[in-house]
């Protein structure tokens, strides 16, 4: 690919204008070499970077935290849906191949909604020092891709200020903390430092775990959700079968192009990178 990268950065699950999780997308006509998106992304500095290869509706999609590429991302999926909407009107539905297989986004108003695989949390034992991280009591621990506590009171959630090297060290790509809402359903914030990311604003992809653990206890299937984080954002949630339809807005923020001297970067250098879920 010759020339200007595009990117777009918008807000995904944003109720308003510095809400939500921040992501930029890459639209390319073919791919660039692993170590300069890495790069990409790490000079954009935000939860995710998403960069996408396709057209007419088809797509393969790859997700970057500013320290290592991911095989899910919930609010950048979002966001690139929200990209490929823009750049092809006539869509009603952006169909994207990953790491964790297919993923859609589909237009649903207002909004755009997610079609992501379900993970059930096992009950678990809390790891060692558990309530010392946290500052509170945990009433359930379940493990899935994270680490999910639940606690007693939203007032919990708020007021959680984890070491991020103590997080770090738990089992899991990252911790979720989560209680019964005051104004939704449940809420939660998200910790993933060994991903490079202190805390998430907007953690689509934890709700492939948190929907079904609330759904079970609350006895429903349909249910709003908040991310306390200080962005905070909003998710409308869903289950069917196996999979979470996740649902929310997206703010646009900005548009641009990024200019690279290709000549200071060796295509040839195409390290493989770890990945998780992000």
């Amino acid at each position: 690919m010759a020339g200007p990268i595009p990117i777009e950065q918008v807000a995904a699950f944003a109720e308003g204008p510095f809400q939500g999780n921040p992501a930029a997308v890459c639209p390319l006509q073919t791919w660039l070499p692993d170590r300069l998106m890495q790069a990409i992304a790490s000079e954009n500095n935000l939860s995710e970077t998403a960069f996408y290869v396709g057209t007419e509706g088809h797509y393969d999609l790859r997700w970057f935290t500013p320290t290592c590429e991911v095989d899910l991302c919930g609010h950048a999926t979002l966001a690139a849906g929200h990209v490929v909407f823009q750049r092809e009107p006539n869509l009603e539905i952006a169909q994207f191949s990953s790491n964790s297989g297919p993923l859609t986004v589909r237009r649903n108003g207002p909004q755009l909604t997610l079609d992501f695989p379900l993970q059930r949390g096992e009950a678990c034992a809390a790891p060692t020092g558990l309530d010392r991280i946290l500052g509170t009591s945990a009433v359930a621990c379940l493990q899935a891709l994270d680490l999910m506590v639940v606690v007693a009171d939203e007032r919990e959630v708020v007021a959680i200020k984890p070491d991020s090297k103590a997080v770090a060290a738990l089992p899991g790509r990252g911790l979720i903390v989560t209680a019964p809402g005051s104004d939704v359903d449940f809420v939660s914030r998200f910790f993933a430092p060994s991903c490079g990311i202190e805390e998430d604003p907007v953690t689509g992809s934890a709700h492939c775990t948190l929907a079904p653990y609330w759904a079970d206890q609350l006895g429903r299937t349909s249910l709003v959700a908040r991310q306390l984080s200080a962005r905070g954002g909003l998710l409308h949630c869903a289950l069917t079968d196996e999979r979470v339809l996740i649902s929310g807005r997206v703010i646009p923020y900005l548009s641009g192009l990024i200019h690279i001297d290709r000549s200071c970067v060796d295509p040839g250098n195409n390290d493989e990178r770890p990945s998780t879920l992000v």
